[in-house]
């Protein structure tokens, strides 16, 4: 009996700067500890000498192998970056994760366990919140996506698109399509949410118009994100719920034969979610807990003030200077 080839799983992450150094070590001592061996890491650093530095001394003093740091003098910004890793990759897998992940001991044999549907060309997965701040888990579940945490749902599902900190594809992906510089430009951190979320939605739907093949959501293919308090202040909460909103009319506009993105039934039923399920709850909670209630209700009016405001701009780009007067 002939045996079933497994293929090489092969990690593409990208960074910029010492601030999160700390956590590059943890991303990278836990890849380390993988339960599946068959990896590589590409680890692409753009402009910083010193980080080039500590994250080639940090792997000999642990002596953690199997990661290649390519380093770039130009400033490309993520998708160029990840462009950049996928030259540089030899495994029949290539898997994107944030900086400031930490994956799971089986995330990435669950990874590749899921590839054995051929129907599929890509995965990804949950993003458990690791808060910075304990006081910081009053944010209602509904509202997870703003801080790019995505482990509300329950069960594998085939999705519209991929999500950028924890996601994989087939190598044969890219010769279909690659990242769009057109909306990849910035690097990340605090200023992540001016590119908003459109390079990862535009790969995963070109893809699978192109190839007709299924992008899903595998629960176990698990990673902890980091979530930093500034990701809680109003400016970075207001750009994401604009762009949100933004990307959603953009795409909706240029994708018009993608069925699931022309309904944007997620959103419809995640809108329907905090009308009818989070306001109540946040209600009641005003006779209990009437600092938290206002806080929630407070929350609600913001982001949907937002996210319509940016799905406005995005369906009549003409009101794109409002935006900029209020600071987006």
């Amino acid at each position: 009996m002939e045996s079933v080839k497994i293929p090489m799983l092969s990690i593409i992450v990208t960074a910029y700067t010492t601030e999160r150094i700390n956590d590059i070590f943890e991303l990278l001592d836990s890849i380390q500890a993988q339960t599946f061996k068959d990896l590589e890491t590409i680890f692409i650093i753009e402009r910083s000498n010193d980080l080039l530095n500590k994250i080639n001394d940090y792997l000999q003093q642990k002596n953690i192998t199997a990661v290649e740091t390519v380093f770039c003098t130009e400033k490309l910004g993520l998708v160029g970056a990840r462009n950049l890793g996928i030259k540089k990759v030899a495994g029949e897998i290539v898997a994107f994760i944030d900086d400031d992940v930490v994956l799971f001991a089986d995330w990435a044999e669950e990874m590749v366990k899921a590839y054995s549907d051929d129907s599929i060309i890509g995965i990804t997965g949950p993003g458990i919140p690791m808060w910075e701040d304990e006081k910081m888990k009053w944010l209602p579940e509904e509202f997870h996506w703003i801080v790019s945490s995505t482990a509300w749902w329950q069960g594998k599902r085939e999705v519209r698109s991929a999500w950028g900190m924890n996601m994989s594809f087939r190598r044969e992906a890219f010769n279909y399509c690659t990242f769009s510089t057109d909306f990849g430009q910035t690097t990340g951190g605090k200023e992540a949410w001016k590119a908003g979320p459109v390079d990862d939605a535009e790969f995963s739907i070109n893809l699978r118009l192109k190839t007709k093949k299924l992008i899903m959501y595998m629960p176990q293919v698990k990673v902890y994100h980091k979530v930093y308090k500034y990701r809680l202040s109003p400016k970075f909460i207001r750009g994401q719920c604009f762009w949100q909103g933004y990307s959603k009319a953009v795409l909706k506009k240029k994708y018009r034969d993608d069925s699931d993105t022309k309904a944007l039934v997620r959103e419809r039923n995640l809108l329907q979610r905090i009308l009818f399920k989070l306001v109540p709850r946040s209600l009641l909670l005003l006779f209990r807990k009437p600092k938290l209630a206002y806080k929630q209700l407070w929350l609600t009016f913001y982001v949907l003030f937002f996210v319509s405001l940016g799905y406005f701009t995005g369906s009549y780009p003409r009101f794109l200077g409002l935006a900029k007067k209020l600071g987006i």
